[in-house]
């Protein structure tokens, strides 16, 4: 099997789609759609976004250090994709959508109160690398919704069916194939014997 050469470019996928919420001195407030955000750090918990600066939101990143990252599920994807094609300067993308703002706990970014996550970040550093700027910053508060939480206290993301951005695509994640360290865990006696029944 061969290997085509492309030329150097974004090739990472899937990414995350999220809706990344913020709002300038005067209290007005936007939404627009990222590709490009992650984890950064553990410890100190940090994540980051990479905006163009001629991005509507970019000067309110840069007056207020604050941002929220929403994370988004397969029944919002035509507004996460609605938000990314359409500018806060010419559309209130909130009313368009129907998405509600709410208040965040650590921050004075709105969140998306549809998002089942939202990630609240305060910027600590910008680094001007080229076609976008990476704004880094510290997490200080996540908010996750009740719903997805099952009796022994387990997140169960995946029940909310997420959405991720590959290579001009909207995709699902809605199935959890294993856990974290899986492939090394030693399975138990109970299905040992169910194993050895099937036989």
């Amino acid at each position: 099997m061969g290997k085509e050469i492309w030329k150097p470019g974004n090739f990472i996928y899937p990414v995350p789609a999220v809706l990344v919420s913020c709002q300038d001195r005067e209290g007005r407030k936007n939404l627009f759609t990222a590709a490009w955000t992650g984890t950064v750090c553990t410890n100190p918990p940090m994540a980051y976004v990479s905006v163009r600066p001629e991005r509507y939101s970019y000067h309110m990143l840069r007056e207020t250090e604050e941002f929220v990252i929403n994370l988004t599920t397969e029944a919002m994807a035509r507004d996460v994709d609605f938000c990314g094609v359409k500018s806060g300067r010419d559309v209130d993308k909130w009313r368009e959508t129907g998405l509600t703002p709410g208040e965040a706990s650590a921050v004075k970014a709105p969140i998306v109160l549809e998002s089942p996550v939202n990630v609240e970040c305060q910027v600590t550093e910008v680094l001007e690398l080229g076609s976008h700027h990476m704004f880094l910053a510290l997490v200080k508060a996540i908010l996750v919704d009740e719903v997805l939480m099952d009796e022994k206290g387990r997140f169960c993301f995946e029940e909310a069916r997420p959405l991720a951005y590959s290579h001009g695509a909207y995709c699902g994640l809605s199935e959890a194939i294993g856990s974290f360290g899986y492939s090394i865990r030693k399975k138990s006696t109970k299905t040992r014997k169910n194993q050895k029944k099937n036989r």
